[in-house]
């Protein structure tokens, strides 16, 4: 289990991680593929709701999930307070029965909010939450930290926990915050038909 108290800290706001807008990365990717085919998003560890609110507003039925109450209770008036049609439960991604399979799983963020430890629980709920033939997009933060959160990754490191379960459609350097410029890669994952956790 994780040792950061994460609803205390969304109570005193200390949460260096919110930046009052949705990833640059997904903004610029929802762009680009606006002919995509819609459907139904997860978004864990959504925090305050800015990436959730992005994929609603993209037109996907976008529901995000975090493990403090009252980063739901933000994120759910969020959304009241622009229209957007969007859901906010209390869960735990990593060890919960999801409510449904979606159509895609957005990351950004949680992998490296995470114990390290618990990345393999993390890969096995991806694959859970996940229809088949899912997409998974990622915006994976590969910094050298070990003392976090936010603790680091690498690119050997996604590459080794995903491939065996996922096709790599894309990789690249999204456009992201400028204290994170060339620290962050995004993935997009397709989950194989034939996988089953």
């Amino acid at each position: 289990m994780s040792r950061t108290d994460w609803e205390k800290r969304y109570r005193t706001k200390d949460m260096p991680w919110e930046k009052g807008a949705p990833s640059p990365g997904l903004v610029d990717f929802l762009k680009k593929h606006r002919g995509q085919k819609l459907g139904s998003v997860c978004v864990p560890g959504c925090g305050t709701g800015h990436d959730v609110l992005a994929w609603a507003e993209a037109g996907f039925a976008a529901t995000g999930f975090d493990i403090a109450p009252s980063a739901v209770r933000l994120g759910k008036a969020r959304a009241k307070s622009r229209g957007v049609e969007a859901k906010f439960r209390l869960m735990n991604f990593l060890y919960a029965r999801p409510p449904a399979q979606f159509d895609w799983v957005f990351e950004h963020t949680l992998f490296c909010a995470i114990e390290p430890q618990q990345r393999d629980d993390y890969v096995r709920a991806v694959r859970r939450w996940l229809k088949p033939g899912g997409n998974y997009l990622a915006v994976n933060y590969l910094i050298p930290d070990r003392d976090g959160p936010p603790f680091g990754t690498t690119r050997d490191e996604v590459w080794r926990r995903f491939s065996p379960y996922f096709e790599l459609r894309d990789v690249w350097a999204p456009r992201t915050y400028p204290n994170r410029k060339g620290l962050e890669l995004m993935f997009w994952w397709r989950m194989k038909r034939t996988d089953c956790c």
